[in-house]
């Protein structure tokens, strides 16, 4: 089952490999026998559909979900496989389209104005007054 991304972007079923295993927590007689966790591994290095550009942007905002340049993503919120499956891979729609749909802005470097520089030397200033005006009068014997 091919995943349309977007109405441009469709990935075959062929680039998304499955993996299943036991899910830890609660499962009464089937926790020893079912395999419901789900791993949906994705390389983007591997991909055809996507262009450099696409894959580049993937790489920068999907950076901390990167693992060798395979989009990793684990559920196991049901007991039941099918359903972490369909789960597993709307998340996945999401995460592709969400990194892709918005534009990344690199953020412009600024000094800070003048007034603004004053602004906090003269609160430092103050403050450093009021904490100087609790203090009490040190006498000093020679």
């Amino acid at each position: 089952m091919d995943l349309k991304i977007t109405k441009t972007l469709v990935i075959p079923s062929k680039e998304i490999k499955c993996r299943f295993s036991r899910s830890s927590g609660p499962g009464g007689q089937n926790v020893n026998k079912i395999e419901s966790r789900v791993e949906i591994i994705f390389n983007l290095e591997d991909s055809k559909v996507l262009n450099h550009y696409q894959k580049e942007i993937l790489k920068i905002k999907l950076k901390k979900k990167l693992l060798n340049n395979s989009l990793c993503l684990v559920v196991q919120e049901y007991r039941n496989q099918l359903l972490n499956r369909q789960l597993a891979l709307k998340k996945f729609i999401s995460i592709i389209r969400d990194a892709l749909n918005k534009p990344y802005k690199l953020r412009k470097s600024t000094k800070p104005t003048k007034a603004s520089q004053n602004k906090r030397i003269e609160f430092k200033k103050k403050r450093g007054e009021l904490k100087k005006s609790r203090q009490k009068e040190k006498i000093y014997q020679i």
